[in-house]
């Protein structure tokens, strides 16, 4: 690990310009503290090195965490429960990509003396995280893998695990055509359920052919494109990427006619509150997501006590409610109608 005095030396000054510089001193100028802080990112400096430091940041992109319905909610507040009882306070932030072009993350890090951080919702194409693969600051990621860092780790549950017992459950209901709708595949964790969907119906000797399969990232795409596809295949059962889409192709069947479950059985995924309120009640694979918040904090800890965990999975639980059920004798599209056929236009990720 890099000290205060290989960037004093590095720089030509003394280890008290540098100690100045990164806790942001009034008598240093912005040039030199600026200077200090990308010569510290060079060096591989981390301020976990300073034993008075006790703060860590969350940040979030791409999801709502304000009130107690929202998904990120119980996160924040699970790493908030382990954290501040051990001596550290939480700092929320919201982040977007203007500022993480802005700043680098190990600049951002050491700028405002935080030890570590929990990241929330980043994309693929996100700027910090093409920079995790050389960070030197722990980070753990929520959802995201990072390789060959020892200073990374990833924290989620188990979607393999969980789309093995939904495809089960449904194959032991008798459907034998399941389909699959998903958000872009723009993320790391669509990637994930996406492969795991079709390893799941290779599994039961289900057909896995990629046109059992649609994504968007518009929902009026997968409703007007990808859904009507799926249902002239005559699947009679679909899986969601996601509860909000899984609930917004409920509605579009409600439209069409189709009854869920007597003619399609539909299963979300992440089990938000509102899964309980829909009409009919939605089943979901549940993400314990205070469970998530507390491992991302006992992950964290461990990075910042020299413990290079790399993945920490909770296990997934299917929730079943009255969305799914027996596969009907006919499936959906024998009584409401064919579509086109239209290629597929998602290829599975290996």
């Amino acid at each position: 690990m890099a000290t205060m005095e290989d960037i004093a030396k590095k720089l030509g000054v003394t280890k008290g310009t540098v100690s100045k510089a990164l806790s942001g001193a009034t008598d240093v100028s912005e040039t030199l503290r600026k200077s200090v802080l990308e010569t510290a990112v060079e060096v591989g400096y981390s301020r976990n090195r300073l034993p008075n430091g006790k703060k860590l940041c969350l940040f979030i992109e791409n999801m709502a965490y304000a009130s107690p319905s929202d998904f990120g909610y119980d996160i924040i507040i699970g790493f908030r429960q382990m954290a501040e009882p051990a001596g550290f306070s939480v700092d929320v932030v919201p982040l977007d990509t203007i500022s993480q072009k802005d700043v680098p993350y190990e600049e951002y890090m050491l700028q405002n003396g935080y030890l570590g951080a929990l990241l929330l919702g980043l994309s693929l194409n996100d700027p910090w995280i093409r920079q995790f693969n050389k960070s030197h600051t722990p980070a753990v990621l929520y959802d995201n893998y990072i390789q060959v860092n020892p200073s990374t780790a990833y924290v989620g549950i188990d979607n393999n695990e969980g789309m093995t017992m939904t495809v089960s459950c449904l194959k032991e209901l008798g459907h034998t055509k399941i389909g699959y709708l998903s958000g872009a595949l723009g993320s790391y964790i669509n990637q994930v359920r996406y492969s795991a969907f079709f390893r799941s119906l290779r599994k039961f000797g289900l057909p896995h052919d990629q046109s059992y399969a649609g994504n968007s990232y518009y929902f009026s795409e997968c409703l007007e494109k990808h859904l009507p596809r799926l249902l002239d295949k005559g699947v009679t059962a679909i899986i969601c990427s996601h509860d909000l889409l899984a609930h917004t192709v409920m509605l579009r069947c409600h439209e069409l006619g189709i009854q869920i479950p007597g003619q399609l059985s539909i299963v979300g995924f992440d089990d938000l509150p509102l899964c309980a309120y829909t009409a009919p009640p939605l089943s979901s694979i549940r993400q314990d997501r205070l469970q998530i918040g507390k491992s991302a904090f006992y992950a964290l800890s461990s990075l910042m006590n020299g413990t290079p965990i790399s993945t920490l999975l909770l296990h997934a639980k299917l929730i079943q409610r009255e969305s799914i059920g027996p596969a009907p004798a006919k499936p959906a599209s024998d009584e409401s109608g064919t579509c086109e056929e239209q290629r597929p236009t998602v290829q599975e990720e290996s």
